[in-house]
C-alpha cells in the first residue's frame, strides 16, 4: 500500500503528473481545474504550501514505492476545531482500497495531530464511488442539493 506524506516541495513534480494524467479522470465527476492551474502549477503549489505553513491547510499525497504521487488527501479551511476534506485518487489506483485507506488515515491525523474536531466533505450525487467512501469513513450526510451531498464527520 502507497505510503501517506506532507506534501512538500520534492513532491511538485510528481504531483504535477498526477493532476496532468488523471485531468480527464476527475473532469468526469469534479469541475476541471483549467488551464491556468497547470499554466502556473508551480506559483499554485509555492502557495499551497505558504498555506500549509501558516496552520489554515494540511495537504498530504499518497506515494507508491516508485515515488509517483497516486492520490491527494487534503483538509483546508482549518479553522475552530474543522476543516473541510478533499480527496482524489489515480483512475489506475481505482478498486484497490486506496482512496478509504488515505481518508482514514487523515482523519486519524486531523484528530491526533492537527486537534480537529469535525471534519466536513462534499461529493456530487453522481460521484458514487466518493460518496462510498465518505459513507464507509463514517461521515453522515447533513445537505443536499443539485451541486452536492454535504457530509461531515466528528472525531472526537
Amino acid at each position: 500500500m502507497p505510503d501517506l506524506e506532507r506534501l512538500t516541495s520534492r513532491h511538485a513534480a510528481e504531483l504535477f503528473r498526477f493532476e496532468q494524467e488523471n485531468r480527464a479522470y476527475f473532469a468526469r465527476s469534479v469541475p476541471d481545474r483549467g488551464d491556468d492551474y497547470f499554466t502556473n502549477f508551480a506559483q499554485r503549489h509555492a502557495a499551497l504550501l505558504a498555506e500549509q505553513d501558516a496552520g489554515s491547510c494540511h495537504f498530504h499525497v499518497m506515494v507508491d514505492d516508485d515515488g509517483a504521487v497516486v492520490g491527494r488527501f487534503n483538509l483546508v479551511d482549518v479553522a475552530d476545531g474543522s476543516a473541510e476534506l478533499g480527496f482524489r485518487v489515480a483512475e489506475r489506483m481505482n478498486g484497490r482500497g486506496l482512496a478509504k485507506d488515505g481518508v482514514r488515515q487523515v482523519c486519524e491525523l486531523a484528530r491526533d495531530k492537527y486537534q480537529l474536531r469535525r471534519l466536513s466533505a462534499s461529493a456530487s450525487p453522481g460521484n458514487t464511488a466518493s460518496l462510498a467512501v465518505l459513507g464507509a469513513s463514517g461521515f453522515f450526510i447533513v445537505g443536499e442539493d443539485r451541486v452536492g451531498i454535504r457530509q461531515c464527520r466528528d472525531l472526537a
